[in-house]
């Protein structure tokens, strides 16, 4: 069986590519958000390859900088060992992980990591949204259109939705990526009240 992930060893920590001027544009954003100290929702539309998880990466390099932790949450579709790979790779054992196919005892394990502090970075599907990090500076959620992001059993709740008021009740920074936002993301970019960036590369 494959190694549980508070046994699995991580991999050397990487500084990672060079990003290229629209990335760089976007984290200069996001970087004088997390300094702000306040409230701050994005979207970040890129297309598909555009390289939005490089900089969640940065961004949250950051965040990890100022003595703050960070939510990340993915559609469970997307959470593969390859992408927790690449986040511990950047990061180590600073990342939990926490999606439905874990045992019980190993994400209780994950869940006391980031609760103890061990760990100030909660990997996940929608149910990580209410992971226990604490000085919470960023959440992100990524695919932000994706349907598997609505729980329609027992408490219903939308975790992209819950991210926005979680965000703003910890004063953190919320990133929605998606290479096609949803319709709803969008209003709220015309509305003013999300600020978007983009990736057209």
């Amino acid at each position: 069986p494959p190694p549980s992930p508070t046994t699995a060893p991580a991999p050397p920590r990487s500084a990672g590519p060079q990003l290229n001027p629209a990335q760089q544009a976007a984290l200069l954003e996001l970087r004088a958000g997390v300094e702000g100290g306040t409230f701050r929702p994005y979207l970040l539309a890129g297309i598909t390859g555009s390289g939005k998880t490089e900089v969640y990466l940065h961004a949250i390099a950051d965040v990890l900088a100022r003595g703050d932790g960070a939510i990340v949450l993915v559609p469970e579709i997307s959470l593969t060992p390859q992408l927790a790979s690449r986040f511990r790779g950047r990061f180590g054992a600073l990342v939990a992980v926490l999606h439905s196919g874990m045992s019980d005892r190993d994400r209780l394990d994950e869940w006391m990591r980031l609760r103890s502090g061990e760990a100030r970075i909660a990997l996940g599907a929608r149910s990580a949204v209410f992971a226990p990090v604490e000085r919470l500076g960023m959440i992100v959620v990524d695919e932000e259109h994706d349907g598997s992001f609505k729980q329609e059993e027992g408490v219903r709740y939308h975790a992209r939705d819950m991210a926005l008021l979680r965000a703003h009740r910890a004063g953190a920074v919320a990133v929605l990526g998606s290479a096609t936002p949803a319709l709803e993301s969008m209003a709220l970019v015309t509305s003013g009240k999300l600020v978007e960036l983009a990736l057209p590369e």
